[in-house]
């Protein structure tokens, strides 16, 4: 299996990058793990509800240039399903175990996801009412893909 992050944005920040490369080396004895981040736009502040739709549809475009038909993409949305670490990782063994080999999570930018990728999406998850800062969220994220295989393969982790 293979999981793809798949973000809007690099991250800047050396101790996110640092957390981030630690997890992707904990998972790698579980699966391949590979990151495509697409160029991010600047978002003026305060700008109007048009020039933030055009930034959207922008960055969703490059997003969604970067996913393939055969991908289960999985869209992180506040809106979307919210799930604890266990039915999160009966989700990720359920997708591997039907034959899902490419699994991508996208991660939008400051303003979220273009309705065309939340269209793509074949789930939308969400890890909280919260709204984190995109580039926190990839770490986020690698901490609970991690937790999940160390619950799929039964092995202790701290709760």
């Amino acid at each position: 299996m293979e999981i793809r992050i798949l973000s809007v944005g690099k991250i800047k920040e050396k101790y996110l990058r640092d957390g981030i490369q630690e997890y992707a080396k904990r998972l790698s004895r579980y699966v391949k793990v590979t990151f495509t981040a697409v160029a991010d736009e600047k978002t003026p502040d305060h700008a109007a509800e048009k020039i933030n739709r055009q930034i959207l549809d922008l960055e969703g475009e490059r997003l969604l240039e970067k996913i393939r038909d055969t991908d289960y993409v999985i869209a992180l949305a506040i809106l979307g399903e919210m799930k604890d670490s266990p039915a999160l990782a009966g989700m990720l063994e359920d997708l591997g175990v039907h034959g899902k080999s490419s699994i991508v999570f996208v991660i939008g930018g400051s303003l979220g996801l273009s309705d065309k990728v939340l269209e793509r999406a074949d789930k939308k998850i969400s890890f909280s009412a919260l709204t984190f800062p995109h580039q926190l969220m990839q770490l986020i994220l690698l901490e609970q893909i991690y937790r999940c295989f160390r619950i799929i393969h039964k092995e202790p982790y701290h709760k």
